[in-house]
């Protein structure tokens, strides 16, 4: 591994700690203006502080970040499907070339093992792959899961492997039972998905348990911005990541923070 890809690995999990916060708003590319989102400079900027690393696409970094913030970007580069058609049948949006002209630190693509469409989104992880190895940037494989999958330690471990196999430099896939067998049989670095919007104290729960089972850390986001207390959220899994905060403390830190923040604002 070259010292560019190293250096931007680093970018993405800290390496005082081994382990990364990021926050994903790249849903819209197939969501569109989902909630939360409407208006992604406004949900993005004060969470920024907080986070290891910003998940978005191209359009959005483009048009709603401050070129001056400085936080790695890990850009969403696959695409061409909506939620109203068949989203495995995505392709690559984004050249390499474009990618570094926004200085990322890696670059995301979806795979969806199990569906007809599997052979093409492999193929296209592993035609990313070599590009990106060219100039030195990892890239995220994400294993997203179809309506009809089952998401256990047996699926989304051979998912994650495969991944892996092709030569992703990390993986994101969701937490299930037995989440140390997807870990233990995969040879690089997972992250967890946050998924659809569950209660805080749930999502609170499985940041915890994903960290302490093996994961590097969360590729959080509708459990982040769709909060009631967003920053307070994020502030909170971010010491559950780093620092092993356990459950009942951080619940106990995310409600005082938000009850810090409500009185603010009728202050």
């Amino acid at each position: 591994m070259d010292w560019g890809m190293k250096n931007r690995l680093s970018k993405i999990i800290r390496p005082e700690t081994g382990r990364t916060v990021m926050l994903a708003v790249d849903h819209g590319y197939f969501l569109g203006p989902t909630t939360g989102l409407q208006s992604p400079g406004k949900t993005v900027e004060p969470l920024i502080p907080y986070a290891d690393t910003l998940m978005l696409t191209r359009g959005v970094l483009r048009s709603c970040v401050d070129a001056a913030t400085n936080i790695p970007i890990v850009l969403r580069v696959s695409g061409g499907t909506s939620i109203l058609g068949n989203l495995a049948d995505e392709g690559t949006t984004v050249s390499m070339k474009d990618a570094l002209r926004l200085n990322v630190a890696g670059v995301a693509l979806s795979i969806f093992v199990g569906s007809e469409l599997e052979r093409k989104t492999l193929l296209a992880l592993a035609d990313l792959v070599n590009e990106a190895e060219e100039f030195g940037v990892p890239v995220l494989a994400v294993t997203a899961v179809g309506k009809d999958m089952v998401r256990d330690a047996r699926y989304l471990g051979l998912a994650c492997r495969i991944a892996a196999e092709l030569g992703a430099h990390l993986v994101k896939t969701y937490y299930c039972d037995d989440f140390e067998k997807v870990v233990r049989n995969c040879p690089v670095p997972v992250v967890i998905a946050g998924g659809k919007k569950i209660p805080e104290k749930e999502a609170i729960e499985l940041s915890y348990n994903a960290v302490t089972r093996g994961a590097v850390g969360v590729d959080m986001g509708r459990n982040i911005f769709q909060s009631d207390n967003p920053v307070s959220m994020i502030r909170t899994v971010r010491e559950i990541v780093h620092k092993d905060l356990k459950p009942a403390q951080a619940w106990d830190m995310f409600t005082t923070l938000a009850h810090e923040n409500k009185e603010k604002a009728f202050a």
